[in-house]
């Protein structure tokens, strides 16, 4: 890793190339850099189709975020991956930008009390930005490496929660903003 974090320069986005050799370094496996390669293909025809739509979305952090969102399964592979991932990449130097992506982008996000209780800083992992929302939602289209429609996932998420749990509603409220941006069905 020591050697990567040498090869980046700090405080700029690093390429496709270096994003995956990132993964590898720090001992994701084939099947998540698989489907973060997904998760990548199904984001950027998102930011690719909000941008067509007058949108301002960063197409290049958002194909950066995609490829290192799941950077924290290296270290495991329970809810706290997008915060642990999130300070990997904060050691590593990266950009704030993407250090939100990669920390923000479990389920529909996760609130300061909800974070709290999962053992992490009580503080809100919510996407904010566009770019975020777009790879959260993206995430929210792949099972393993393979496309799947939102209510696959929404059925999944309530499985594993139970029905009422707040993080479905964030999920729901994600779905409604990303068609409505659309103004279609969802694209994957």
């Amino acid at each position: 890793m020591q050697n990567l974090k040498r090869r980046l320069n700090v405080n700029r986005l690093p390429t496709p190339g270096e994003a995956l050799r990132l993964l590898r370094e720090a001992g994701c496996s084939p099947d998540v850099i698989a489907h973060s390669l997904t998760v990548t293909r199904i984001a950027l025809k998102l930011a690719r189709k909000l941008k067509s739509r007058g949108f301002p979305v960063d197409l290049n952090l958002v194909e950066i975020g995609a490829l290192l969102h799941d950077l924290g399964r290296s270290k495991t592979h329970d809810v706290r991956h997008g915060y642990l991932g999130g300070e990997l990449a904060r050691s590593l130097g990266l950009p704030e930008s993407l250090v939100n992506i990669i920390e923000r982008h479990v389920g529909g996000g996760i609130t300061a009390e909800e974070a709290e209780k999962l053992g992490m800083p009580r503080r809100d992992f919510i996407p904010q930005t566009l770019e975020e929302k777009i790879v959260t939602y993206a995430d929210k289209l792949v099972a393993r490496d393979k496309s799947v429609n939102f209510e696959a996932t929404l059925k999944e998420f309530s499985e594993k929660l139970g029905p009422n749990h707040p993080a479905l509603q964030r999920l729901k409220r994600l779905h409604r903003e990303m068609l409505e941006k659309i103004g279609e069905g969802p694209v994957v």
